[in-house]
């Protein structure tokens, strides 16, 4: 079998007879494992511009800085100019508000998007040294959309797929974006590109539609710059049975803590990266419109927002946490008895020992992004639960799971008043109908699992024929 390429912006690393932390690093590396191959991506470290200039950034040999059996991992450092113009710039400060419908906080410099080129033809030259020809490369996320047309560039003819982990915008959205030609056109390069939804999809297929004028035929092929690109849909999925052996485990003296801490009270529990596309601020202004209507709640309920800081050198996200933590401060101020804090914010992260117990332990899991590719938090939460006794998921209706997990409670995030009531029926619903939306969520996260994930792509576009892509 040809090896497995995986190209990511970074990689997770290798530790010797332990397991991979994350699931999805869990289920690329098992993949990797599995047919042989390497894993590419920036080291996550930066360069003064001055020691490597732009006409040095020759094709060669990066070192390797792990291996594990057949697989191993290579990585290259950027400039700091590199760093500001792909990871600040063009993927952080114009593609990810796009691509999560929040156009108002999006900015564009060309210099921005040349350098995100620059960066993704810098990956090609490595991995035109590292790839052989029958490879097959599996690259992910809105980070290297570039990266296949800079291969083709190149010369490499390999079976080349991209998965976008993020959502995909309707064109009217997209096409906000000066350079969405240029995009579109280079992301057209891979022979498979797939979505975590239906209607990421067919967001994409639209855009070929109507603003290239391309043709779409049965099985998700499109037709577009003289090529023939096919998509899918493969909604990303958890290890349901070890996230459920993780929250039984746990760490039994932290979560008698948190138990001693809650007395009698019921749990509410958030954990999401500190990102505006969250919904943090419209999550915290809805507790507060439950707190303000429903006080039989007092007292009886809290609220744990667990959000690790997320690209604190850019200043959009600087702003949110200090918004969130004055926020915190004034819902606490007032409503907070000597006895009660209705509202615990925590801008750290935590191991996911730690938090499966804590998910297991919570009555409600509030996850209600304005915008999500996935969000697999949602899906951890109802792994983590007792099926004897599960607790209710509140999900927003603009997460990608919810297309899966509709036994969840779905919310819009815009509306406040809509959240609060949901918080209200799910911390009264009855034992009978937790375990029936609970049952329901489970049978779909097993059909849609982690490893039916990884398996269904990498088949697909190992089916590919390794020239696929002539019209």
């Amino acid at each position: 079998m040809s090896r497995l390429v995986v190209v990511s912006n970074r990689v997770a690393p290798i530790t010797e007879g332990e397991p991979t932390a994350g699931g999805l690093a869990a289920g690329v590396m098992d993949a990797l494992r599995h047919s042989g191959g390497l894993w590419f991506g920036w080291s996550g470290q930066t360069v003064p511009d001055t020691l490597v200039p732009p006409d040095t950034l020759a094709p060669g040999l990066p070192p390797a800085v792990a291996r594990s059996g057949p697989v191993t991992l290579y990585t290259t450092d950027l400039t700091q100019r590199d760093y500001d113009d792909y990871y600040r710039g063009f993927a952080n400060g114009t593609l990810w508000p796009v691509l999560h419908y929040q156009t108002g906080l999006a900015r564009f410099e060309h210099g921005e998007f040349e350098g995100y080129r620059r960066v993704n033809a810098h990956f090609a030259r490595h991995l035109a040294a590292l790839v052989a020809p029958d490879d097959v490369i599996w690259a992910h996320d809105y980070h290297l959309l570039c990266l296949a047309e800079s291969l083709r560039a190149a010369g490499l003819r390999n079976r080349m797929g991209l998965f976008l982990h993020t959502p995909f915008p309707a064109p009217a959205v997209l096409t906000t974006v000066p350079v969405h030609a240029e995009l579109v056109r280079a992301l057209c390069q891979y022979d498979l590109v797939g979505f975590q939804t239906e209607g990421d999809r067919r967001a994409f297929a639209d855009y070929i539609r109507h603003e290239l004028g391309g043709e779409e035929l049965p099985g998700g092929v499109l037709l577009a710059h003289g090529r023939r690109i096919r998509t899918g849909v493969y909604p990303i999925g958890v290890q349901v049975e070890a996230l459920r052996a993780e929250a039984q485990a746990g760490e039994p003296e932290s979560l008698a803590a948190l138990r001693a801490g809650l007395g009698d009270r019921a749990l509410i529990i958030s954990v999401e990266r500190l990102d505006y596309s969250k919904g943090l601020r419209q999550r915290f202004a809805a507790y507060e419109r439950f707190l303000a209507s429903h006080a039989a709640w007092h007292r009886r309920v809290e609220y744990v927002q667990i959000a690790p800081p997320s690209r604190s050198d850019v200043e959009a996200y600087q702003a949110i946490r200090r918004e969130l933590e004055g926020e915190a401060g004034r819902i606490n101020g007032r409503f907070a008895e000597l006895d009660w804090m209705p509202l615990r914010y925590l801008n750290r992260g935590f191991p996911r020992r730690r938090l499966m117990p804590l998910y297991a332990a919570a009555r409600v899991g509030l996850v209600t992004p304005l915008r999500d590719g996935m969000n697999l938090v949602a899906k951890e939460y109802v792994a983590a639960q007792d099926p004897q006794d599960p607790g209710v998921l509140v999900l927003s209706r603009f997460a990608g799971a919810a297309r899966e997990l509709d036994a969840a409670l779905l919310v819009n995030p815009h509306d406040e008043a809509a959240v609060a009531a949901a918080l209200d029926r799910a911390l009264a619903m009855p034992l009978e109908e937790r375990q029936e939306r609970h049952t329901a969520m489970l049978r779909v996260m097993r059909r849609n699992s982690l490893e039916r994930w990884r398996d269904r792509f990498e088949a697909d576009l190992r089916d590919l024929e390794s020239a696929a892509g002539a019209a």
